[in-house]
């Protein structure tokens, strides 16, 4: 597939953002999520760890977790999402906390393989509580992922970073990110989705805040929404319809997983309802 340039991906998303036409986005565990994604006309798609982990009938909370080098693992999956997209930039998940990673070239082997761009993914900003802390202190920051995004900016990459608070949104804006996505915490919703999340109607006021750190910083940043109770068509277009500065909408189990599960279970209960007479 052909790497598609920053410069012409930034000149498309702005003019929608200008146009009031949402930028939607997607995970893709599988290359037959990439291409039915492609052929729905999403706008990007990002592959990382939990994309494959979700597939495999994982929570997407695995892929924080040591069952795999992030990394890695995201090499191996472009061998089967990169060929099968022709329309659609790509972009890597990279965990930039991993001490092993030598970025700059992992960057530009991203780059040749044909990756529009970067997210940060796994990211430590899923952690809280003590065991946050004590990564911080000890050398694996959220601060390490801003240094990632940064060096992809700096390589002329598309960079699209989760943020979970104000002070994060501000953070990856100063790092030159081009789209702010606001992560609002593990999907709900399906046979592994998350039961404890925020309110749906508590969303908007957050995605707000969020982005009004990160507009202050770069007023040409656009910030689209993610996870959290935000699962289904009707939750984004709530979130955009109550906002003040929400562009789109990235959906990972949302866009491949949900639909997934919902089809399956319906075709073959479709089929044990067939008869001999």
């Amino acid at each position: 597939m052909p790497r598609f340039e920053r410069k012409a991906l930034m000149e498309k998303f702005q003019d929608m953002k200008r146009r009031r036409i949402p930028i939607i986005g997607g995970g893709a565990g599988t290359g037959l999520s990439a291409k039915c994604e492609e052929e729905g006309g999403i706008d990007l798609i990002v592959i990382y760890n939990s994309g494959r982990y979700r597939m495999a009938g994982r929570g997407s909370l695995s892929g924080v977790l040591a069952y795999g080098n992030a990394n890695d693992v995201v090499l191996e999956m472009a061998r089967e999402v990169l060929p099968v997209t022709r329309r659609t930039p790509v972009l890597a998940g990279v965990n930039g906390t991993d001490p092993f990673c030598i970025f700059d070239k992992f960057l530009d082997d991203l780059k040749a393989l044909g990756f529009s761009g970067v997210q940060n993914f796994p990211t430590v900003g899923l952690i809280d509580g003590v065991l946050r802390a004590n990564l911080e202190e000890t050398g694996m920051s959220y601060g390490l992922e801003v240094d990632m995004i940064s060096l992809a900016r700096s390589k002329d990459m598309l960079t699209t970073p989760y943020v979970f608070n104000a002070g994060e949104a501000e953070a990856m804006a100063r790092a030159g990110a081009d789209i702010i996505v606001c992560h609002l915490g593990l999907t709900t919703g399906g046979s592994i989705g998350s039961r404890t999340a925020l309110k749906l109607a508590d969303c908007p006021a957050l995605v707000d805040q969020w982005a009004e750190a990160a507009l202050k910083v770069n007023p040409e940043a656009i910030i689209i929404v993610h996870g959290g109770p935000v699962s289904m068509p009707e939750d984004a277009a709530f979130i955009l319809r109550n906002t003040r500065n929400c562009h789109g909408f990235y959906g990972a189990s949302s866009m491949e997983r949900l639909p997934t599960e919902i089809a399956l279970v319906e075709q073959t209960r479709a089929f044990k309802a067939i008869s001999f007479t």
